[in-house]
């Protein structure tokens, strides 16, 4: 019997083993505690009662979300004194944040959860409604930044599974300072004109997988932030978007570096970059190691691989017009598929600190049915399985 015909035979195990876990749980209903499922009644009240309920427990809690639309304005769930380590928060609904972006606009974050262990979201999905705030950035009019919808700060052991998040004011999934975290099956859905809504954006943290997921959004789908290490990110579909980006990077002069990350089996399609390392033109003792872009699908891809270290938006704000963040140790493997441009692959580096261990091997890119084109400034590498057009290493 192979493996694929083994999968619905898996996938019901699973559901059956989520099942027992949540029946062995206490289970705290939002409902019980007055929130009403017609999209309208504020219920932050009773989602944040019902938190204080599980965590109060000395034995796996289960928060749920049943079917309809609960309306919450932002909400904090703090965890450092919780009793409960093995809280589950299944959803079955939407839960909606405000239309009027001026109620959250300001908030930072819409759903936040700050030291937290042993979280885990299934199902459900997050409106975060920011059509307005995007009109309000897009007209150049003065307007709130904005709220992440769903953040995790300084939190542990988090599992986010079969989740949706659709029109966040910005970020729609963050985790800052988080260990051990496991992201599966999420779908991320905004408009191509939707500003500063990445997908998940991952900060200061290490052991993170993100598996499995659709993320469709107006900024980078999957945007690495300082700090990062030890990074696992498999099957994602992304687009439209800025691509899977390593950055930016080098604001700060003393600032953390991103090393150990895997990103694997990925499929863009009509992206504005594909897989991106991203440095501003500033002084900055930030690194970038040991990183491996593999199997990946470029469809109408304007800068499938690229590497940016003059990264200065207006010329503003770099006064060594160069950036110091160091980059070593980078591998593309088996990458194909379509550029939109006719220079697929661009290595724009660090004049002071050039790229160094940069490694190509099999990396086929066309343009208009041709091979397409790359640059390379001030990059060191190999080569090998392509055709020379798409390296200039």
């Amino acid at each position: 019997m192979s493996f694929l015909s083994l999968l619905p035979l898996l996938f019901i195990i699973f559901l059956f083993i989520i099942k027992l876990s949540l029946a062995a749980s206490t289970m705290y209903n939002v409902q019980k505690y007055g929130a009403k499922s017609n999209g309208k009644t504020d219920s932050s009240k009773a989602f944040l009662s019902a938190w204080a309920a599980a965590c109060a427990s000395t034995s796996p809690a289960t928060i749920y979300v049943p079917p309809g639309k609960y309306l919450v304005r932002s909400a904090y769930f703090y965890g450092q004194t919780c009793k409960s380590k093995a809280i589950t928060i299944r959803i079955d609904g939407t839960v909606l944040a405000p239309s009027d972006y001026n109620v959250n606009g300001n908030a930072g974050n819409w759903i936040k959860f700050e030291r937290v262990s042993g979280v885990s979201i299934y199902g459900g999905t997050l409106d975060g409604q920011g059509s307005s705030l995007w009109a309000c950035k897009n007209s150049g009019k003065s307007c709130p930044k904005g709220s992440t919808a769903l953040a995790f700060y300084n939190s542990n052991n988090i599992v986010i599974s079969g989740l949706t998040s659709q029109n966040s004011q910005m970020f729609h999934i963050l985790l800052d300072g988080c260990h051990n975290a496991k992201l599966q099956g999420v779908k991320v859905s905004a408009p191509v004109n939707s500003p500063n809504t990445d997908g998940i954006h991952l900060q200061s943290s290490s052991s993170i997988t993100i598996l499995n997921s659709h993320i469709g959004t107006g900024d980078d789908c999957v945007s690495i932030g300082p700090g990062n290490n030890n990074l696992w990110i498999e099957n994602i579909a992304c687009g439209p978007g800025h691509g899977i980006s390593i950055g930016s990077l080098g604001w700060d002069l003393q600032e953390r570096g991103v090393q150990n990350v895997t990103v694997k089996t990925a499929t863009f399609t009509g992206t504005e970059n594909g897989v991106r390392v991203k440095t501003w033109a500033r002084r900055s003792n930030g690194f970038v190691k040991d990183v491996l872009f593999q199997h990946a699908v470029m469809n109408n891809v304007q800068n499938p691989i690229i590497i940016n270290q003059n990264y200065c938006p207006s010329h503003e704000n770099c006064p060594e017009q160069g950036s110091s963040v160091k980059i070593s140790s980078i591998t593309y493997q088996d990458i194909h598929g379509t550029s939109a441009t006719e220079v697929a692959v661009k290595f724009d580096c660090s004049k002071k600190y050039p790229c160094s261990g940069i490694k190509m091997q099999d990396v086929n890119l066309s343009y208009k049915h041709h091979s397409a084109e790359a640059s390379c400034v001030n990059a060191g590498g190999r080569a090998s399985g392509l055709q020379k057009p798409n390296s200039c290493l």
